[in-house]
């Protein structure tokens, strides 16, 4: 496993302080934000703006229509195939496994049965490692090899480290409580936190293995290998600027929920990525100076289809999260606001960015 070095424990400590020293600055009490369990809803949140909507929507269509235009207009001229594809003639028998589990449990979790009523707040996590099995299970069936298999001990340090992760997310969402959790009132400190977790666990593996499964289909992210160039002349001069802004914007996330909570999903990214340049590192946005989008488009799609899962499978579960969204709160899919869905989309770059922390060769392994 490799080393957490110093420039990690730095990117860390930024991530988690800077959000504090924006409340105690701004002289918020404290200790609202360390509250655990973290049940408490003291942010009031704007109601809905039609003007916010528009333009946030325009914003999302603008960044992401180009690059799936390019995929949609290049997969009718391609017949190429994804490097290594040899698929195996069976479909595994653990793959056969989670797939009977995923369904057993999925008609538990949704319905409400007397005798299963005291697991029923329990069902997400088997779901997950469900579809996680599935996942790999697929992607072995497609090409030959899969995570679970051929890289068993990175399979397993994503769950320890997505458990983490995930509780990175959930301190942050304490400065702008966009969402929170029903059916989860009785529990003490300890059952929370192990109840938390589990799921939690499950983020990283879903993804990353989501994006294994997805790096098999070519016709996905054909058009992406030779797009447009992003080459920054002076990229340490940008990151440093990066590096400010996004670090005061995460500052002040607890000071103006309301306006900067977008920022949740996107300055954790920009602060380590902005770390990785001045440090003269290669970054996951690296491949595109040379015009290749491909990793960083799969990665964004993948995140948003486990997001599709998560959504789907939260909305009859017993135990569930709500949303509370400033401005764009309307028009939902399942429990999330449809605008929300696009938080997902650099959610997925910063999994990877994270994923590499437990192996020295994951980054480069994530790039081919």
């Amino acid at each position: 496993m490799k080393r957490i070095n110093f420039a990690t424990i730095l990117e860390i400590l930024l991530a988690v302080v800077l959000p504090l020293v924006g409340v105690v600055v701004s002289g918020q009490p404290v200790g609202q934000y360390t509250e655990f369990p973290p049940l408490t809803r003291y942010v009031e949140h704007a109601g809905f703006s039609w003007p916010m909507f528009i333009g946030l929507a325009v914003f999302i269509l603008v960044s992401i229509v180009p690059f799936l235009w390019r995929v949609v207009a290049s997969s009718f001229r391609t017949t190429s195939s994804p490097i290594n594809l040899v698929p195996v003639s069976f479909f595994p028998w653990w793959g056969w496994f989670g797939l009977l589990l995923g369904g057993m449990v999925w008609i538990l979790a949704w319905t409400r049965f007397e005798w299963f009523a005291s697991c029923q707040q329990f069902t997400f996590s088997p779901l997950w490692f469900s579809y996680i099995l599935l996942a790999n299970a697929l992607t072995f069936r497609r090409t030959g090899r899969c995570m679970l298999i051929n890289r068993t001990g990175y399979f397993f340090r994503l769950f320890p480290l997505s458990a983490a992760f995930w509780w990175f997310f959930e301190y942050l969402n304490r400065f702008v409580q966009n969402w929170y959790y029903q059916g989860v009132d009785g529990l003490s400190s300890f059952q929370y936190f192990i109840f938390a977790t589990l799921p939690f666990s499950t983020v990283l593996p879903a993804v990353l293995g989501t994006y294994e499964l997805l790096k098999s289909f070519p016709r996905l992210s054909c058009g992406l290998e030779d797009s447009m160039r992003l080459n920054i002349k002076h990229p340490k001069v940008v990151a440093m600027v990066a590096l400010l802004l996004f670090g005061s914007g995460l500052a002040g996330i607890g000071i103006w929920p309301d306006y900067l909570f977008p920022l949740l999903w996107i300055s954790p990214l920009g602060i380590i990525t902005a770390l990785q340049t001045v440090r003269g590192k290669e970054t996951i946005f690296s491949p595109i100076r040379n015009g290749n989008w491909q990793q960083i488009f799969l990665l964004a799609i993948s995140a948003l289809m486990c997001g599709f899962f998560w959504e789907m499978w939260n909305y009859y579960s017993e135990a569930k999260w709500l949303y509370a969204v400033p401005f764009v709160g309307r028009f939902h899919i399942f429990e999330m606001p449809i605008l929300g869905f696009a938080g997902y989309l650099p959610f997925g770059l910063e999994c990877a960015v994270v994923a590499a922390l437990v192996s020295s060769n994951e980054a480069a392994k994530t790039r081919t």
